[in-house]
């Protein structure tokens, strides 16, 4: 091994990781605090040796060739299929989600790692179809890629994270230069089949009156025939385009196909989803449904933040955090007290780390001659601005609570070690940018 590697290393990246994983042991602690002073529990102290593991795990993986991975993803990808499935099948249950496995206290998240296989694999696939001219071809794959692991973690249930699946397959085929439509076709359905779950609880909840059209959305009769009209249309337009050969019969098509996967997908949403996800749902539209329930985490949460003001309340003064209002303080809403003792600056400090994390991952992206090491960083990018933007947004009550930590800051083994892993991956990629 050349000693001389370590001039090579992006130390911004790291030390952004490192400062952040610092202030997520800060937090963690200053959460284990109660009003008397006293510390209840040692989450601190297990979340420090994990931090230290990932960092020297993140420094071995930059110093090793990040290409040795390439011809071995496709037995990564199949063991973390494996590992699902046993998770799936006789993991642990924790928070209402069967998604661990372990022994005793010692556990560890099979989803959080599989992330990177995914990451690995996909890349690795299209790497090696970069001169394919078949777009369409290239994105299906890349789908049923990502969308089988992110099927098993959806049976947990753990939607959150399933979530994350998503961002890392569009910002892996956006670098790809995978044809637009098809990125825009997967954004559409999503937001559509969203607001297609939404809207019915709106209306029932919130609103407290039936409007006869939005009822229909979920009802099962109505979304059969909609689904058949819609079928008809799509295969007119697809005949339409065939023999003509006009534009326009083809965006009627691509419409068409985009608003039956999002009644499917919404109704199998509405049947699948569990009533404590349903909850979350209806009070990320208005907490104030349920304050003293679902709503509790999301009014506790605003408040800390709110409270903290400027320049924050002082490292171990916030009395959200200490009189133990805000549940999951050490993980979901880390920031909720970050911010309640920090206050808004220490806010801005937060999110210029996740940006400058964000900024070196592009400008990796940009300069690596590898097109396998930038996709890479790709995936690893998405997933780090996914967690950053889900976890921050549900704790100021612009995102529904769906359970994702904030990396690098929330407490949690499989999640930190995951994201160093990436921090050591996008190292190795770096540097060695030159050498394709």
């Amino acid at each position: 091994m050349k000693l001389n590697i370590f001039f090579e290393i992006d130390y911004a990246l790291l030390f952004s990781a490192i400062l952040l994983t610092v202030f997520g042991v800060l937090f963690i602690y200053s959460a284990s605090v109660t009003s008397f002073g006293i510390s209840v529990s040692t989450e601190y102290a297990r979340q420090i040796l994990w931090g230290t593991a990932g960092v020297i795990i993140a420094l071995t993986i930059a110093v090793l060739n990040y290409r040795r991975i390439y011809y071995i993803s496709s037995y990564l990808y199949l063991g973390s299929l494996v590992l699902l499935v046993y998770t799936c099948l006789f993991g642990r249950v924790v928070n209402g989600a069967r998604a661990w496995l372990g022994i005793g206290s010692f556990g560890i998240q099979a989803s959080e790692f599989a992330k990177l296989t995914v990451i690995i694999f996909l890349a690795r696939f299209l790497d090696s179809t970069k001169n394919s001219r078949n777009d369409a071809w290239r994105f299906t794959v890349s789908c049923m890629i990502v969308f089988t692991p992110m099927t098993i973690i959806l049976l947990q249930p753990d939607f959150g994270t399933s979530l994350v699946f998503i961002a890392i397959l569009i910002s892996m085929t956006f670098i790809a230069g995978i044809s637009r439509r098809y990125i825009v076709f997967l954004i559409i359905t999503i937001a559509l089949a969203g607001f297609l779950i939404v809207i019915p609880l709106w209306q029932t909840h919130i609103l407290g009156k039936n409007i006869p059209f939005l009822l229909m959305l979920s009802n099962k009769k109505f979304i059969i025939i909609a689904i058949s009209a819609l079928s008809i249309i799509s295969g007119m337009a697809l005949f339409g385009y065939i023999r003509y050969k006009k534009t326009y019969f083809y965006w009627i098509g691509y419409g068409a196909i985009i608003a039956i996967l999002a009644f499917v997908i919404s109704y199998a949403g509405q049947k699948v989803l569990k009533p404590y996800q349903i909850m979350r749902l209806i009070v990320f539209l208005d907490p104030n449904v349920d304050p003293r329930g679902s709503g509790w985490n999301i009014i506790q949460s605003i408040t800390a933040i709110g409270s903290g003001g400027i320049l924050g309340k002082g490292y171990l003064q916030g009395t959200q955090s200490h009189y133990q209002f805000l549940p999951q303080q050490s993980t979901d809403f880390i920031f909720s007290i970050y911010s309640e003792e920090w206050g808004f600056i220490g806010g801005i400090i937060v999110f210029l780390l996740f940006l400058l994390i964000s900024m070196r991952l592009i400008k990796i992206m940009k300069t690596t001659s590898d097109p396998f090491g930038c996709y890479i960083v790709a995936g690893i990018a998405g997933m780090y601005i996914f967690h950053f933007l889900v976890n921050v947004g549900m704790t100021i009550g612009i995102m529904p609570i769906t359970g994702i930590p904030l990396l690098f800051m929330s407490y949690g083994g499989s999640a930190l070690i995951t994201a160093m892993i990436g921090i050591g991956l996008a190292l190795s990629v770096y540097i060695r940018r030159f050498q394709y």
